[in-house]
């Protein structure tokens, strides 16, 4: 195919998951009771999930202080179309997320053709861990890492007099960018085993930056999650595991990578 051919095919896999993200964000969009009511403000209240749980492992542990009996904040809007533009960019976010593995599946089927055989056989389910780590992310981020946040801020005052009396646009733009930021982070294993098949990076050096991966670790934590030390602690603990994990990860894929090579030299030698 010429370089022309090639953009041809790209313009076709991107109009077809752009449509794809078209379609969910209608959905999203006239199921605004839903969206809104239980998905986005569910995280504002004491009944949340989150908050059920952490509650229950309080009376477990005999601490009454895991309980949230109320969130100390109250929502606004301040623009006359404030509220019908937060319905339209909140269902488009929802829609980018539930159409991201399909994205990805398209960005993938114009890329595989490229790929030696052997590459696409070392690369299958490339697909379907992406979606699954996608998935796994974006819950952690709405169920653990955001509603900390929500409940860290709301509850913070300067003086007892100051109320806070929060905008909508700020209370979904916290919760949309750490859910979106754990989605994408939690893709980290699957970044290495593309880099490790690159050849760009080794488990060797992975263990030799462990302690500046650290670093960079709780400073994401800390740009993801509010100034708390606790929220930040449990966003660090899984993205450390991840790290962990992708060690293994392209520990794994040089040992392939390794048995292939040497099947090929004595092929190739008992061909001498």
């Amino acid at each position: 195919m010429s370089f022309i051919d090639h953009l041809e095919a790209l313009r076709w896999h991107i109009i077809r998951a752009a449509i794809a993200i078209v379609v969910f964000t209608l959905g999203a969009f006239l199921s605004k009771e839903f969206l809104f009511h239980e998905l986005i403000l569910g995280p504002s209240r004491p009944d949340f999930w989150t908050y059920r749980m952490f509650c229950q492992l309080g009376q477990t542990l005999n601490s009454a202080e895991l309980c949230l009996k109320e969130l100390t904040f109250d929502l606004q809007n301040r623009q006359m179309s404030g509220q019908l533009s937060m319905h339209i960019s909140t269902s488009f976010v929802v829609g980018l997320a539930l159409g991201f593995p399909y994205l990805f599946w398209e960005l993938w089927r114009f890329i595989s053709p490229g790929l030696y055989p052997h590459e696409r056989a070392n690369s299958r389910g490339a697909v379907f861990f992406v979606s699954v780590l996608f998935a796994l992310g974006l819950l952690f981020g709405y169920y653990i890492a955001a509603p900390l946040s929500i409940q860290f801020l709301a509850s913070y005052q300067l003086d007892p007099t100051i109320e806070n009396q929060i905008d909508l646009q700020s209370y979904i733009s916290t919760l949309t960018t750490m859910s979106l930021s754990c989605a994408f982070v939690f893709e980290l294993p699957m970044v290495v085993f593309f880099l490790a098949k690159a050849g760009l990076i080794t488990p060797e050096i992975m263990r030799l930056y462990r302690k500046h991966a650290i670093v960079v670790i709780l400073v994401i934590a800390a740009v993801i999650t509010p100034p708390d030390v606790s929220s930040q602690l449990i966003v660090t603990l899984p993205i450390l595991l991840l790290y962990e994990l992708s060690i293994n990860i392209a520990r794994v894929v040089r040992r392939k990578d390794v048995a292939r090579l040497n099947a090929q030299l004595a092929e190739n030698h008992g061909q001498v």
